[in-house]
């Protein structure tokens, strides 16, 4: 039987993409420290590896596909194909800064400010790019971890580091000076991997799924029924994907009217509907919306 093999990423992207999959259709079982997933589909063959080192094995071809952050194959250098970038903000794919950030009572303003002085930082290589594109030489040292308290006890002149909304930032009375990049969640193949007609194929089909249901997400369903004499009026309030499904019903003055709205959008929108002259409406959940 064919394989795929697929590196799912381990600590604060696995609950997320574990989530994302189920949505999708794939069960995902992990078993306490066990690196070896199993999943719902024997042509898969799933691995769990940190998102940092992810691209490197995608690259080399241990791994077909696996998911990671676009700074992770910018630091890694990996020569890989980006099949989808995958931004669900409700289960933490969320697109995320790395930021330079100094102490607030330093009297650095700008990048320029830190020629000479030392940067601690988990993503070496693309501070160091950063500092050579804006002609500054400073030391930049690898940080395996709490990079703010170390700026903040003296350690380091400034750090870069990964941000959302720059909250622990703020509570660690850090200062953001410069926004070195930004990043997304994406689903990447190995290059010859993604020639291959199988794999491809097979790639093609999970990345389908998954977008489908990131494309769900704060989405519903709506169904009705209402008198044609209605329909012009029902349709003024009634906003959707593309033009609403309607349907005959075996009562030829009534017709069925579906379609897919915003999740927000639906307790302001089902009284209107009522008093447009919808009956029997029908709110449903959407696991996947494939365009």
């Amino acid at each position: 039987m064919n394989k795929l093999k697929l590196g799912l990423p381990k600590g604060s992207l696995q609950e997320a993409t574990v989530k994302i999959f189920e949505r999708a259709g794939f069960k995902v079982y992990v078993s306490g420290r066990s690196y070896f997933p199993t999943i719902d589909d024997p042509e898969i063959e799933p691995l769990l590896l940190r998102a940092q080192e992810m691209s490197r094995y995608v690259e080399d071809g241990a791994l077909d596909c696996g998911i990671t952050g676009a700074d992770w194959i910018l630091e890694n250098g990996s020569q890989v194909v980006r099949l989808a970038d995958l931004v669900y903000a409700k289960q933490g794919f969320s697109k995320v800064r790395w930021v330079l950030a100094v102490p607030e009572a330093s009297a650095v303003q700008s990048v320029k400010d830190l020629s000479g002085k030392r940067i601690a930082t988990e993503i070496v290589a693309i501070t160091k790019n950063y500092l050579k594109e804006n002609r500054v030489n400073a030391d930049v040292e690898f940080s395996w971890g709490a990079t703010e308290a170390k700026v903040a006890s003296g350690l380091a002149d400034a750090v870069v580091e990964l941000t959302e909304t720059g909250s622990s930032l703020r509570a660690n009375k850090l200062r953001v000076v410069a926004t070195i990049c930004e990043s997304t969640t994406q689903f990447i193949a190995n290059l010859k991997a993604s020639k291959e007609p199988w794999k491809k194929e097979k790639m093609e089909q999970v990345v389908m799924l998954l977008k489908g249901a990131i494309a769900a997400d704060n989405m519903v369903g709506l169904k009705m029924n209402v008198e044609k004499k209605n329909l012009d009026r029902l349709l003024k309030e009634l906003t959707s994907l593309k033009n609403p499904t309607i349907s005959p019903l075996s009562d030829g003055q009534w017709v069925a009217v579906e379609t897919v709205i915003d999740e927000g959008t639906v307790r302001n929108l089902i009284p209107q509907l009522k008093t447009a002259g919808a009956q029997g409406i029908i709110e449903y959940a959407l696991n996947k919306l494939i365009y």
